[in-house]
C-alpha cells in the first residue's frame, strides 16, 4: 500500500474534508472517481449515528467524488460523505492505493515511501546500523526513520550527503551520518 494522504477535518457543511497530501501527484490520486484504500485501524473518535441506532464507520475504501485546492489545501468530497458530523469520523483516516498500481519513478534517485521500508541501513564500511522503520515527509527534507537494532529509532536526513547510496536491488540503503546524529 502506498499512502497518498491523510484524512484532516471537516470543510464545510457538506461532507467535504481537508486531506494532508503525501503523494507527488495529488491530482491523479484524488481524481474524481479514485477508490481509496482506509488504512485498517484508522477509526477515530465519536462516530455518529447515519439513521436510526446505526453507527458510521470507516469504509474500507472511499471514491472520490470531487478535489479541489483552497487555500493552499486539498479539499476532497467522497462518495456517501453527505454531512459535517459522518466526515468528521473520517478525521486521521489514511488513504493508500495499492503500490501494485503504480509506476515506479522515471529518475533513478526518485523512491517510493514502499520501496524503501524495510531495507537494511549500513555505513559505507557496511556496518549495519538498523532498517528502514518508515518515511516522515518533513517541510525541509524527507527523513529515513531508522529503527536500531537495539531498540529507539534514529532521524536520518534523506539527502544525498548523508544517504549517498540506495540500493533497491541489494535491499540495503548506505548511510554516512555525520558524529554525533545517531545520538539524538
Amino acid at each position: 500500500m502506498l499512502i497518498v494522504g491523510r484524512i484532516g477535518k471537516p470543510h464545510g457543511l457538506r461532507g467535504e474534508v481537508t486531506v494532508e497530501v503525501r503523494t507527488d501527484e495529488p491530482e491523479a490520486r484524488f481524481a474524481p472517481g479514485m477508490v481509496l484504500r482506509t488504512e485498517p485501524g484508522a477509526t477515530p473518535s465519536p462516530q455518529p449515528t447515519t439513521g436510526p441506532g446505526e453507527l458510521f464507520r470507516v469504509p474500507a475504501e472511499l471514491t472520490v467524488e470531487a478535489a479541489r485546492w483552497h487555500q493552499g489545501r486539498m479539499l476532497v468530497a467522497f462518495e456517501g460523505i453527505l454531512d459535517r458530523d459522518v466526515a468528521e469520523v473520517l478525521r486521521g483516516t489514511l488513504v493508500a492505493v495499492d503500490s501494485a498500481d503504480v509506476a515506479p519513478p522515471e529518475d533513478p534517485e526518485e523512491f517510493h515511501d514502499h520501496q524503501l521500508v524495510g531495507l537494511a541501513v549500513v555505513t559505507p564500511a557496511g556496518d549495519r546500523l538498523g532498517e528502514v522503520a518508515r518515511i516522515d515527509h518533513a517541510p525541509a527534507s524527507d527523513l529515513l526513520v531508522l529503527r536500531r537494532p537495539e531498540g529507539g529509532i534514529a532521524f536520518i536526513p534523506f539527502v544525498r550527503a548523508i544517504v549517498p547510496e540506495v540500493d533497491l536491488a541489494g535491499g540495503r540503503v548506505v548511510v554516512d551520518p555525520p558524529a554525533g546524529l545517531l545520538d539524538l
